[in-house]
Formats: C-alpha cells, structure tokens, sequence
C-alpha cells in the first residue's frame, strides 16, 4: 500500500482534464441556473415556484464545486473565457476569487491542524486549551462552530467573513468582496422594488440561503466528524490530513451530482488538481483510498458531527459539549 509523496503521485494519472466535458459540465450547470432562476420569477403557481427555488439553490452549491475546482487550476485553465465567467460568478456567489483562493488555499495547506484562527475553516482546539480560555474566548470559539453559525452560512460565512471582514482588513487587496456586496444587496433592492418582498424572499433571497446552508454543512462536516482525527502542527502530515481527517460523504446519486462529487472529499484533499468529476473514478483505481472514514446527510450524522466541540488528547478523538 502506497503512502506519503508516492501515493500522491499515483494520483496524477487522474489530474488529466478532459476540456470538453468540463465546459460541457460548466455550460450545462449554468445554462440550468439560468432557466430556474428565470423560471421562480415568472411562475406564480406557488407550489412549483418552491420546487424552482430548490432546484436553484442546489444548482448554485454544484457551479460552486466547478468554480472551487477552477480556482484549484484542476478545470478550465489558459482560458480567457472561462477565466471571465469564473470571476464574475464568484461575485454573483458572494465568494470572489480573491478571499476565496487565499482562504481555500490556507485550508488545504492547514485542514485538521489543531488552531483557533481557522482561517479557510472551522477553528478547532484542544480540550485543554480550551479549558484555559477567558469566557469570552471560549464564547467566540463556540460561537464560530455553533450549528446556527452554520445553518445561516448566507450572513456568517459568505456575506460577513467572505466579504465585509476580508475587505475591512485590507480593502485594496479586496476589492472584489465591496463589488460582490454592492451587486448582491443592489440586486436585492431592484428584485424587491420590481416584484416585491414575497419574490425577493423566494427567487432571490432563499435560493442564496439554501446553498450557503448545505454548502457551510458540507465544509464543516467533511472535516468535523466523530472519527476525524486533528495534529498539532509538529506532528500534521498532508496525506495524513487527506486520509484520517476528511470523510467521504455517502449521498444518493442526484445529491451526488448536484454537491459536483465533493463527497469524496478525501480524494479532493489528497490531489486538489484531480478534476471533480474523476474523483470517483480516482477513488475506484486506487486501493489506499477506499478504507476511509464516512458520514452522511442522515439526521444521526448531522447530529453527531454538529455536537463535535474540541478535540480531546486524552481519548484521541473529538467530543462534545457536556463531555467538556
């Protein structure tokens, strides 16, 4: 069984880009956003118009695996085109370039290191250190990882921490984040203005809110599950990283397909340049890949992953609240 740099450069067989399918996957992908979000305006038979309004917000959570995937240069590089459309979807996504990749790239440079910045992630500390925080500090840390914190991914993660944090810090460097701020909330008001709070609630507003939801969930429990395993830095390896502290996510086939295959996210964080739709097939050729650690969408899992608080040396494994 491979392991280490020698597992990872097995994987670039599956690192090949097949361009016509991904602007096969790309076109399709937003040529449905187009006509479902067209479509929760126009119908008004309020039954079909939700249904519309899901569909549309799982479509936005599968063109942002494509989009993560173009910003991992896995799909779609050298061109202008795609280059064009990328940025202007990462605006439209409230997740511009800037702040995403610097962020993202932190994270897979950092995932399941035991740290309380969690830039890119999810802060997660010790049991011990936790134990010697000020009350405030252990108010914020629980505050970060609290399931609301996730469920209204929209306002905590995407608009304040993606765009009004990262562009008060530094807002030449972040440029993006105001325009992506300026265009969301203008839209909104002529969304409002034009068809009113009941449309803007549900073609603008929930669409938005769904995928930031299941799409905050994913980050969170891809890497924050019973059996994850979290390093200080002087003991993290990557492959290790990649192997026992991300799970692959067991999800029916049309979940599959709209979450763009970021389940097998251990794959995805072993080999970032493997293109979203060979992680599957990556994860079949390869032996070493297939043991792994699983969770699932099943409402035992989400809970078992949402209770997780801090990471217990003692016991080797993360625990939650009342074990504190």
């Amino acid at each position: 069984m491979r392991s280490g740099k020698e597992l990872i450069l097995a994987t670039k067989t599956y690192t090949q880009e097949f361009r016509t399918k991904s602007w096969l996957e790309t076109l399709f992908t937003l040529l449905l956003i187009t006509i479902t979000l067209t479509s929760t305006f126009l119908v008004t038979f309020w039954p079909l118009k939700a249904v519309l309004c899901i569909i549309c917000g799982l479509l936005y959570v599968r063109m942002f695996v494509i989009y993560h995937d173009y910003q991992h240069h896995a799909i779609l590089q050298k061109s202008k085109l795609a280059e064009g459309i990328m940025t202007l979807f990462g605006i439209f996504i409230l997740a511009p370039k800037n702040i995403w990749k610097r962020s993202h790239d932190h994270h897979h440079a950092h995932n399941s290191k035991l740290t309380m910045t969690g830039i890119g992630s999810y802060p997660t500390i010790s049991k011990s250190r936790f134990l010697s925080l000020s009350k405030k500090e252990q108010f914020v840390y629980l505050a970060n990882r609290h399931p609301l914190t996730i469920l209204f991914g929209y306002l905590t993660l995407f608009i304040y921490w993606l765009n009004v944090k990262s562009f008060i810090q530094s807002p030449k460097k972040h440029i993006d984040s105001l325009i992506s701020l300026i265009f969301h909330f203008g839209t909104a008001f002529l969304v409002y203005y034009y068809f009113g709070f009941a449309i803007l609630l549900s073609s603008w507003i929930f669409p938005f809110f769904l995928a930031f939801a299941i799409g905050s969930y994913l980050f969170y429990s891809q890497h924050n599950f019973p059996e994850a395993s979290f390093k200080e830095s002087q003991d993290w390896s990557y492959t290790g990283a990649a192997l026992d502290s991300t799970s692959l996510l067991k999800t029916n086939f049309l979940m599959e397909w709209f979450t763009g295959n970021i389940g097998y996210h251990h794959v995805h964080h072993l080999n970032s340049r493997i293109p979203f739709y060979r992680l599957k097939e990556t994860m079949a050729a390869m032996p070493e890949l297939q043991n792994v650690k699983t969770t699932s969408f099943s409402p035992i899992d989400i809970y078992n992953c949402l209770v997780l608080k801090v990471w217990d040396n003692e016991t080797g494994k993360m625990i939650g609240f009342k074990d504190l």
